[in-house]
């Protein structure tokens, strides 16, 4: 279901007087409920030696979350220079980063490998004769093309931008060793937001055997396999969530069974973003408008530039009003931003109690591609982000965007080429 019973409660006694203190519309995520899910990750997963996650960085790139993620001994997986330097910043160096890029670029590359480097996931087999200097420890990220069916949301490989072609791998790694490569990974990624455990089994099956066929030819032994992320949440009320428990045996079992098979078993890495804080993470937001033409529309102080989601890929948030019950007399509304596009909308036709202006509405699952995906279209400026701390206080771990803040870039020294 949408955003735990827990944390549901846990808003509920502060959210009037953070959004006096504080102003909306904000993001708020929930220490608690992040902590306690990165423990039963590391729970489920703890007969594994070496078992470790690599937090999404584009997720919920804010140094205070990803600081709960060290705390946990998680590293981070970054896909840009600002989120390699984001890391950085709170002390994560060297294997604590891993690096999956795509159309890398040479400034990219030059970050990445400074200040202790990282691992470099390599997602193209011409990148290998790009890395300025090939690092000790290198990974490929694999892309089965036919072999495998993506899910819905990341298609189908074979007309995926990312990874290794399958025909390509063996070469790949071989030229890595050529320039001096000594330890090995392998990654792959072929799913999003899905909860389907099983997926997830057949994925780490799937990446075993190409390191199986890897450690005979060329000759390879994997310090690691990481399945990328894609676990997902149940943003609908009626979905049941992953059972990370199965998903966890069966993972465990593809891994024994080939220790038993090949005299040594690969450490597990994963990369989890929207698993780790998207139910902790909600947008709350003031009604200040009613309008009543064709359709009945409740208009909110926040706008899709805040929350993309629902408006760009039509997905569902689940929405509730502080202080009113979802059992009371309801009416169908679409509930509205006020950026200059029709599909700034959080909810189309749905059924909520009815509202009055100064009504706080929360919007659910935002803790993970929420903030992250915002934007400036229509100089909208985006939203503060705050933290509800275990102790119950709230803290203010991003301010919002200001007008300054977007004429920024405009302030620069007068420059001109003359052919």
């Amino acid at each position: 279901m949408p955003i735990c019973e827990d944390f549901r409660h846990r808003l509920s006694s502060v959210v009037e007087k953070a959004a006096r203190h504080f102003g909306t519309p904000f993001h708020i995520y929930d220490e608690t409920g992040i902590k306690e899910t990165g423990r039963r990750m590391n729970e489920v997963f703890s007969r594994l030696d070496g078992f470790r996650e690599y937090f999404a960085v584009k997720a919920l790139p804010n140094p205070h979350i990803m600081k709960i993620m060290q705390a946990n001994g998680f590293g981070f997986d970054c896909s840009s220079s600002p989120e390699v330097l984001l890391a950085r910043q709170i002390g994560s160096s060297g294997e604590d980063i891993m690096f999956t890029s795509n159309n890398t670029s040479d400034d990219q590359f030059s970050t990445a490998l400074a200040d202790g480097g990282c691992i470099l996931n390599l997602d193209d087999i011409s990148l290998v004769s790009k890395t300025p200097q090939m690092p000790e420890l290198i990974c490929f990220r694999y892309n089965p093309g036919p072999r495998r069916k993506g899910n819905k949301i990341i298609g189908n490989p074979v007309e995926s931008k990312y990874g290794v072609s399958h025909e390509q791998i063996k070469n790949a790694y071989e030229q890595a060793m050529n320039l001096g490569a000594k330890r090995f990974g392998i990654h792959t990624m072929l799913a999003s937001n899905e909860l389907n455990f099983e997926y997830m089994v057949e994925t780490t099956r799937m990446i075993l055997d190409v390191v199986k066929h890897l450690s005979r030819d060329p000759g390879i032994e994997f310090e690691f396999i990481n399945i990328g992320g894609g676990l997902g949440i149940p943003y609908e009320p009626d979905r049941n969530p992953l059972d990370l428990d199965a998903m966890a045996e069966g993972i465990i079992k593809a891994l024994d069974e080939f220790s038993s098979e090949n005299g040594y078993m690969p450490k597990l890495y994963m990369e989890s973003g929207r698993y780790m804080t998207g139910p902790h993470g909600a947008l709350v937001t003031t009604v200040i408008n009613h309008k009543n033409i064709y359709r009945k529309y409740v208009g909110v102080d926040a706008s899709m530039s805040a929350l993309m989601r629902p408006g760009m890929y039509e997905t569902y948030h689940h929405i509730h009003i502080h202080g009113k019950h979802d059992s009371e007399e309801k009416e169908v509304v679409d509930v509205v931003g006020s950026l200059c596009e029709n599909i700034d909308k959080f909810a189309i036709q749905r059924s909520l109690p009815p509202t009055e202006e100064g009504d706080l509405l929360v919007i659910h699952d935002t803790g993970a591609h929420g903030h992250a995906m915002g934007f400036n279209y229509n100089g909208n400026l985006r939203p503060k982000e705050l933290l509800l701390k275990e102790d119950g206080t709230v803290e203010l771990i991003r301010r919002q965007e200001t007008v300054s803040d977007y004429f920024a870039t405009l302030d620069f020294e007068p420059d001109r080429l003359v052919p």
